[in-house]
């Protein structure tokens, strides 16, 4: 407890006179200790009220021993004045004496059992003191006293929510909201309450009430958007803080989470408005802005917005990879190398330009540059994996599988045990056929990082393939599809399981899930549409063929049997 709060003078305060006045980072504020009314002397108090004016008089010029010894004289002519013992309480706050305020506001209650002012002081004292359990009761007095104070309420429901009783908390709050229908706090809490108990829908519907009563009400707004994204109600979490915004549009943290949910949603263009808008001018904001551009594949202005953070940060080399990338994606070759070849090397993003270098040697046809170029920093680094694997990825992208292997064979024998090796050494031999060595390969993964997503999908569609061991598949797939629910490539595995397997209508599920996923992936639409066709949802089939054949011309003539055969059955000509 500061001395601010306790320095309760006998001007009139007001019912929250110490809280502060923005809204708390976690809670909104409950009156505090100097939350009580100001004692006023009763009727008749004749020359006592002359001496409480003088103690007065002297408390605000700063002299509380003074103001202390005309109270005793006034308490010594009129011994049962419960009004001149929360005086000099007040007094002792004042000199942040809370034992010595706590025993006269005790004495308050003994003359005058019904005095609500000494129950309230008293409590608030035992609080600043910790002793909580005592202040409740006098809390819960003050309560019979006057059912309409709120922030008593508050100060007891608090109080049981730390102490995780959680049903009294409840009760506490609810008997708040009867007395006071239009307790907006008293709503809020209820809702944090229900959210400590695992509760979040009764969480979100008492947010939901809070903020009705009163919308400018910002951080139940806040909390009313987390609940509703822990619900996985992204929409509405976005309108919550949309509305938060109307209210308080300087609110960074609001603007910058926003702005992630939309990228979650991959609504990119709202994500990069808003931040262009009111995301202000840090560096930070700068580099999402860039990415969002480089995403929405507007590359002169990405590149403009990479070199003007570089200008103010020369050596953010994130930043710098980014610009080179969107030189990359914008196939100016020569720009993005230069661009990669200023990273450090003590940048964690040294290894990767290396990789991306080489590639766009390939690309200007120099591809012995970028082997080169991989093997000088193998030979530099010779207990680093990422080299190894970046001339294997290198030598896969030439279809020469074998020189890949060979790379990865060369490591040193422990660093062959990596999950990164066995999981590129699985697909080069999967690509040269050797089906078995794959699978083996993938296992092995599996028995370092037996929760390894990619090879839980990669083993299960190896069999979906093969059209083997198909409840084995199930279950690898299965476990990645409990790893990474919103993966479309993996749905799509396990939709392609169900299918090998005869279970349509969970293939279909899965499958529909995929496609909206992957983005129309070719993959994805050519099983979906099988599955159609295979369950005589012709209909549905042919759609998908027809956008197959765009997207995969040199399967056409095969398509255009599935075409025709769809057609027919549907009755189309």
């Amino acid at each position: 407890m500061t001395k601010k709060c306790l320095a309760l003078l006998f001007l009139p305060l007001l019912i929250n006179a110490c809280a502060t006045t923005e809204h708390a980072s976690e809670t909104p504020p409950l009156a505090d200790l100097g939350a009580i009314i100001a004692p006023t002397p009763p009727p008749g108090a004749g020359k006592n009220l002359s001496l409480f004016a003088e103690a007065r008089m002297r408390a605000a010029e700063g002299d509380q021993e003074g103001a202390l010894l005309l109270l005793r004289e006034a308490m010594a002519a009129d011994p049962g004045s419960a009004f001149l013992h929360n005086a000099a309480a007040q007094i002792y706050l004042q000199q942040n004496r809370p034992e010595d305020a706590l025993t006269e506001c005790q004495a308050a209650i003994a003359i005058d059992p019904a005095s609500l002012q000494s129950e309230l002081l008293c409590g608030n004292i035992l609080m600043s003191l910790q002793r909580e359990k005592e202040a409740v009761q006098h809390y819960k007095r003050v309560i019979e006293l006057d059912p309409t104070k709120e922030e008593v309420y508050l100060h007891i429901a608090i109080y049981y929510l730390k102490n995780f009783e959680y049903e009294q908390a409840v009760d506490t709050l609810k008997a708040l909201v009867k007395a006071s229908p239009d307790s907006a706090l008293g709503y809020y809490y209820l809702a944090k309450t229900y959210e400590q108990m695992k509760l979040p829908k009764e969480a979100l519907a008492y947010y939901k009430k809070a903020v009705e009563l009163k919308p400018d009400f910002e951080q139940a707004l806040i909390e009313m958007g987390i609940s509703q994204e822990t619900q996985g109600l992204i929409p509405d979490a976005i309108d919550s803080y949309k509305d938060l915004l109307e209210i308080n549009p300087n609110n960074a943290n609001v603007v910058q989470h926003l702005a992630q949910l939309y990228i979650q949603q991959k609504r990119l263009e709202e994500a990069l408005a808003l931040l262009q808008q009111k995301g202000g001018k840090s560096l930070e904001t700068s580099r999402k802005i860039g990415l969002l551009l480089l995403e929405l594949e507007r590359y002169d202005e990405a590149i403009k917005t990479f070199q003007d953070i570089l200008k103010a940060e020369p050596d953010a080399q994130q930043v710098r990879f980014y610009l080179a990338s969107a030189y990359e994606e914008k196939e100016d070759v020569d720009q993005a190398i230069n661009e990669f070849r200023q990273i450090s090397r003590d940048s964690p993003y040294y290894l990767d330009s290396l990789g991306h270098m080489a590639y766009l040697y390939k690309e200007k046809g120099q591809p012995e540059k970028g082997i080169a170029l991989l093997l000088r920093e193998i030979g530099e680094q010779p207990s680093r994996i990422e080299p190894y694997l970046h001339l294997a990825g290198f030598y896969e992208s030439m279809e020469q599988y074998q020189r890949g292997i060979d790379t990865l064979k060369s490591m040193d024998i422990k660093m062959q045990s990596d999950p990164r090796v066995l999981f590129r050494l699985g697909i080069l031999y999967d690509k040269m056929g050797q089906k078995e060595l794959s699978v083996s390969m993938m296992k092995k993964v599996l028995e370092v990082t037996p929760e390894d997503p990619q090879a839980l999908n990669y083993l299960g569609y190896t069999y979906a393939e093969m059209g083997e061991n198909l409840e084995e598949a199930l279950t690898y797939l299965k476990k990645a599809v409990s790893l990474r629910p919103d993966d479309g490539f993996i749905l799509d595995s396990l939709g392609w399981t169900y299918f090998k397997l005869k279970r349509y209508n969970d293939a279909i599920a899965q499958l529909e899930r995929a496609a909206e996923l992957s983005e129309g992936d070719a993959t994805v639409v050519g099983h979906l549409a099988d599955v159609y066709c295979a369950t005589r949802a012709f209909k549905k089939a042919l759609p998908l063929y027809k956008k197959l054949q765009k997207m995969e011309p040199e399967q056409s003539a095969e398509l255009a049997e599935k075409i025709k055969r769809c057609r027919q059955e549907a009755g189309e000509k």
